[in-house]
């Protein structure tokens, strides 16, 4: 018995990590890595057969690593983290998130650089190139430089004194807080605390396999009470990281209490189809706000967890400073830093606004709830005067939707977007999903800032019933007519700008002009026809210019996901004792290929019928033609009578010859010699 490690650690080594050879009788073995391409690798090795190869700088298992892999367990390689997995989804993994977690190791490095900086500590990783010794301070959100006079150093693994401390509310394998140990500079503790308890026992496998003891500290608890009793032992965490599964609005109160002055609070939400208008009372229910189903809803949806959050912070005496907003993929991800400040509270009202959203042609405008004036050294606070617009829209009539309120200042913090920026370039190879990380932060960098929501091209052509301009031809008319735009990485296509709903739809007039759509087939009521009812006050010229196309485009960075993997998206919940319920693997499977099915379906019942638009032979579509072949190719095989000649292809002919109307109640008028009968004629 005493030998059996001994000879799996052996085995392990010399066999399992070498592909080429088969194993027999060895241990279920299942390693996992994320690589660049976005495509999950896989290496299995069960009952003597051997698929696949380690994925290019996988390093081998450690003796005492293969001995802690039990069976029908995998390990999952991510970052410098290796973490032990239960095959069943006994605890929850989504590999799609790898995104989620290398921004959020480097958005927490470039924070714990700006709070050590003020300790005299400076933040070192492995691989970066020191371009400079500058450090920023972001205490109140303004920019200052300073020179970097330290000598004290903190390094990824290392205990920090005074260094941050950081909770993940739910943690699940732990595999997040043992990346933030291995590649955060900077920290005194990390607290990974779960309310599952098998969760925590495997948190504590992996921290042990990793050896970082020292940094994190697996806890079993609900995260609520453990924010709460940071609060009333006057602990508080200098970073709380919240990704739960579905909606993060249970553990929003707590958190904002939790975090020391100037702490930075990371939230992830998932529950996209509340935030994204589908269930508007439920969004209420959950954020205080109602959302909208507008082509800007994954915007939107950001606007209203920082307004939900800087809500909560309000009760407190507290506010919120964002950093970084996104939307990406499945969900979206917010990073802001939390304040005490009785007077920028007062201000909090004229930051919030509500969203008036026309249903006819998409029209929105916003109405802030409160306005600040200045009177020398002193404001004063007072609501603001509205609606920005009458009852029925100016340009086609038709009614208002009313969402929110939403968060109305900016999304990004400019400066520190920048910052993690350059700390990227110096370090090119830091994270496997890096490159999307560039693409998307150097898009946040050229979005306006100041401009809340925005259009999307197609809906505006379709509003109108045109055909689609270039992105960069409508973007010139709005530069040649001397406003600003952007794009945004929310959404592809999208127009951010400054300037008003009268000057986007005379542009969309100009171009209609240019492009004219039957004004006969519009219907007088539609908002098409009302608003291509009014002349142009402006005269649009969509002459293409240099600056009309964004950097990040021209440079071909990578900017919206390609699909990772099959079936990617949002995993099941885990459960106790892992496995998918029947329910969900039934719902699955249902919506899995349901396009395709549907058109295969409509393709076998048009079939059965010949079609009524083309007579036999004049069919262009040739095999593509979804209706009836010729009786003679789909009867039963074997010698067929002669008949006149067919078209070899389909058979189009129709179902009763125009100039022989049939009779009701009479048998159908004999066709043309030359054409079949028709399959459906009795």
């Amino acid at each position: 018995m005493n030998g059996k490690p001994a000879f799996l650690a052996w085995l392990v080594t010399h066999w399992l990590l070498q592909p080429s050879r088969a194993v027999r009788g060895g241990r279920q073995l299942l390693q996992l890595s994320y690589p660049l391409t976005g495509r999950l690798w896989a290496s299995r090795i069960m009952d003597g057969e051997t698929n696949g190869s380690a994925a290019s700088g996988d390093q081998p298992l450690a003796p005492e690593a293969a001995e802690a892999v039990g069976a029908g367990e995998m390990v999952i390689t991510e970052g410098k983290a290796r973490i032990i997995f239960p095959g069943r989804n006994e605890v929850f993994y989504n590999p799609v998130q790898e995104f989620n977690r290398d921004l959020t190791c480097a958005v927490i490095t470039e924070f714990a650089r700006l709070w050590l900086s003020a300790k005299g500590i400076r933040a070192i990783v492995p691989g970066e190139k020191h371009a400079g010794k500058m450090v920023v301070d972001l205490s109140e959100g303004d920019m200052e430089t300073v020179q970097e006079g330290v000598e004290q150093t903190a390094a990824p693994g290392e205990v920090c004194q005074g260094g941050l401390r950081v909770l993940e509310g739910l943690a699940a394998s732990g595999l997040r807080s043992i990346r933030f140990a291995q590649e955060v500079p900077g920290l005194h503790a990390v607290i990974a605390n779960d309310f599952s308890a098998r969760a925590v026992e495997l948190m504590g496998r992996n921290v042990q396999l990793n050896g970082v003891g020292h940094l994190v500290t697996p806890s079993q608890a609900d995260a609520r009470m453990v924010m709460y009793q940071s609060k009333a032992e006057k602990k508080p965490f200098d970073v709380i990281d919240l990704d739960p599964y579905g909606s993060p609005a249970i553990f929003l109160d707590a958190a904002v209490q939790a975090l020391s002055e100037g702490g930075l609070l990371c939230v992830t939400c998932t529950d996209m189809a509340v935030m994204a208008g589908n269930s508007g009372e439920t969004c209420y229910s959950k954020y205080g706000a109602m959302s909208l189903k507008g082509k800007f809803c994954h915007e939107m949806a950001l606007h209203i967890l920082l307004h939900s959050l800087d809500l909560r912070a309000n009760c407190y005496q507290r506010y919120v400073v964002p950093l970084l907003a996104i939307s990406v993929d499945f969900y979206i991800r917010v990073f802001v830093r939390i304040f005490t400040g009785q007077a920028k509270v007062k201000a909090s009202a004229s930051k919030q606004a509500l969203v008036y959203h026309c249903v006819g042609c998409g029209t929105h405008h916003l109405q802030r709830l409160g306005k600040v004036t200045s009177h020398g050294s002193n404001f004063k606070y007072s609501p603001a005067s509205g609606p920005p617009m009458g009852t029925l829209c100016e340009h086609c009539q038709q009614r208002h939707q009313l969402g929110g309120p939403i968060w109305a200042e900016p999304l990004h913090d400019m400066a520190f977007v920048e910052r993690v920026l350059g700390a990227l370039e110096a370090n090119p190879r830091r994270f496997r999903t890096q490159d999307r990380i560039q693409g998307i932060l150097s898009m946040v960098t050229e979005e306006l800032s100041e401009v809340p929501l925005y259009y999307t091209l197609d809906h505006l052509s379709s509003t109108i019933r045109c055909n689609t301009p270039s992105l960069l031809q409508f973007r010139s008319a709005l530069l040649h007519a001397g406003y600003q735009v952007s794009l945004s990485h929310a959404c592809k296509n999208t127009i951010k700008t400054d300037a008003p709903a009268t000057v986007i739809w005379d542009i969309m007039r100009c171009w209609e002009k240019l492009h004219p759509v039957k004004r006969e087939r519009l219907s007088e009521t539609s908002p098409a026809a009302r608003i291509l009812a009014v002349e142009p006050t402006l005269k649009a010229s969509f002459t293409v210019r240099e600056d009309a196309n964004p950097k990040s485009r021209r440079r071909g960075l990578k900017r919206f996901q390609e699909n990772p993997e099959a079936n990617w998206g949002p995993k099941a919940r885990a459960k106790a004792g892992g496995g998918i319920s029947l329910a969900l693997q039934e719902k699955s499977r249902q919506h899995q290929g349901k396009r395709k099915e549907r058109e295969e379906s409509a393709r076998a019942t048009l079939g059965s019928f010949p079609s009524k638009r083309f007579k036999q032979g004049t069919c262009s579509f040739g095999d593509q033609c979804c209706y009836s072949r010729t009786p003679e190719e789909t009867s039963a095989p074997g010698p067929q009578p002669e008949t006149p000649a067919l078209d070899s292809q389909r058979d189009c002919s129709s179902l009763e010859d125009p100039g022989q109307p049939s009779t009701p109640g009479q048998p159908d008028a004999p066709m043309p010699e030359l054409d079949p009968p028709s399959p459906l004629a009795p």
